[in-house]
């Protein structure tokens, strides 16, 4: 438990120096207008972050009830905060930074990482695009709902297709064996199908969602007018 909570407070103070760091190189920047340039290194800077916060191991936070092989994981925080400003096309471009920079440490033969590539695509390019088209609140709530429900479905069909068989026939698990590593931790888990989908997949992307929902909303405003997300203020 001790781990965990250094964990979550190493997360935090993560997103706090991030904050900080924009705020301070907004106030210095006199520039008011950008180019593709600028508009690229900043795709790469979301990039770099969401890069640092999907392959660091401190920054992967386990929940007791969810099989170990599980980790909740706030890597498309910078991806949505790069579709809101800049439009889906940029978030995409961040989840695709991150999961390059990822594949050389990857340990399921890049299966994971273009399963997370899959998962992020549909939970950050429908918010972005919903929100491209009605830049409000309700464009906000919207963009949220739609997309959570999206990820919540492909990660559910996914894990159930895709990721166990691939534990199973490829890294050489036994169904036996992977069904008693998750009822050790979770008991309403009764086969690798969709008991599995529903008591680890779903809780899991449940209240991963939420935490990025509520940080993304949190930092998105905090900071969008002081990077010149918007159009720049008119002069007097």
């Amino acid at each position: 438990m001790g781990d965990e909570v250094r964990n979550w407070i190493a997360l935090a103070f993560f997103f706090l120096i991030c904050v900080l760091t924009i705020k301070v190189y907004s106030l210095q920047s006199k520039a008011k207008s950008y180019d593709r340039v600028r508009f690229m290194t900043r795709v790469a800077i979301f990039g770099a972050i969401s890069s640092i916060l999907y392959v660091v191991d401190v920054f992967q936070i386990h929940l007791p009830f969810i099989p170990s092989f599980l980790s909740l994981h706030f890597d498309e925080i910078p991806a949505f905060i790069a579709g809101f400003a800049y439009g889906p096309w940029a978030g995409f471009a961040v989840i695709a930074i991150k999961t390059i920079i990822k594949m050389p440490f990857t340990r399921t033969l890049l299966v994971g990482e273009l399963s997370d590539l899959i998962f992020s695509t549909v939970f950050v390019v429908p918010a972005a695009l919903i929100y491209k088209k009605r830049r409000d609140l309700k464009g906000v709530a919207l963009g949220f709902a739609v997309s959570s429900l999206l990820q919540l479905i492909v990660s559910a069909v996914m894990n159930v297709y895709v990721m166990l068989p691939f534990y199973i026939y490829v890294m050489g698990f036994t169904k036996e064996g992977l069904l008693s590593l998750c009822q050790l931790v979770n008991p309403a888990i009764t086969d690798l199908g969709w008991t599995y989908a529903a008591f680890a997949v779903v809780p899991l992307n449940l209240i991963k969602d939420a935490a990025v929902i509520v940080v993304t909303f949190i930092v998105y405003r905090s900071i969008h007018k002081l990077l010149h997300f918007d159009h720049p203020p008119k002069r007097a």
